[in-house]
């Protein structure tokens, strides 16, 4: 005896093709969506140079003892009116729009990912340290380990997991925001739309269009200082007999 086919369930099945087709189809809204520009805002007045950020991307990161993707470089200072503080410049790779470290790439290690971060590809990095001579923001290094260039990625493994860089996840004082430069209504867009006109760059006569910007920086602190660096200043424990 052969069963009949009810006509709902004939209706459902013929057009069981178009809704399928229907799911696995992108909609044309979602391929049409630009991809993040991702940055960092730092807020110098906020920062109280304990070194977590430092600490967290070390470990996070699995660096070299005695070589650091960001430090939080702390300043004695004095005031105009004679008094003495001392001022902190978080300090990592800008990120630049035009970063100067990729055309002097001989092989193509670096390169920029369409979300705005700057990487380098450790297969085709021969450690030539160009780049390095390039970055005016001292923010690279060759490591001693890998003998490959290194620098600050935003922990791009964390971002694509939907994560917060270490550096910003650790930060006592909340000091670094992190987020996506081409959305307005971003915690970071909204925090420099509040902060138009008091907003800097580290040395912005280079060009580079960088994408870590700061509130609070001293004019005189944003480019390179005198005297040794904060990661030079960094506790090791050759140093202390550990």
């Amino acid at each position: 005896m052969k069963a009949e086919i009810q006509p709902s369930r004939r209706i459902f099945l013929s057009l069981l093709p178009a809704v399928t087709a229907g799911l696995a189809a992108p909609s044309a809204s979602a391929a049409q969506k630009p991809s993040a520009h991702w940055g960092m805002l730092i807020d110098t007045r906020r920062c109280i140079g304990c070194q977590a950020c430092t600490m967290a991307c070390a470990m996070e990161n699995a660096l070299p003892e005695g070589q650091f993707r960001t430090t939080a470089a702390t300043y004695a200072v004095t005031t105009s009116e004679g008094r003495s503080g001392v001022a902190m410049v978080p300090r990592l790779c800008n990120h630049c729009e035009d970063a100067p470290c990729i055309p002097v790439c001989p092989v193509g290690a670096t390169y920029k990912r369409d979300d705005g971060i700057v990487l380098v590809d450790g297969e085709k990095c021969v450690g030539c340290a160009y780049c390095t001579q390039a970055c005016p923001y001292d923010a690279r290094f060759v490591n001693h380990d890998t003998g490959k260039a290194d620098k600050c990625t935003f922990c791009s493994h964390r971002v694509d997991a939907g994560l917060l860089p270490a550096c910003v996840e650790t930060c006592v004082g909340g000091s670094r925001v992190f987020g996506d430069l081409s959305d307005p209504a971003s915690e970071i867009s909204k925090r420099l739309r509040a902060a138009q006109g008091k907003t800097s760059v580290l040395k912005k006569e280079a060009g580079t269009k960088p994408s870590v910007f700061y509130i609070g920086l001293d004019k005189e602190l944003s480019g390179r200082v005198a005297g040794p660096s904060a990661a030079e200043m960094m506790w090791r424990p050759a140093q202390h007999g550990a």
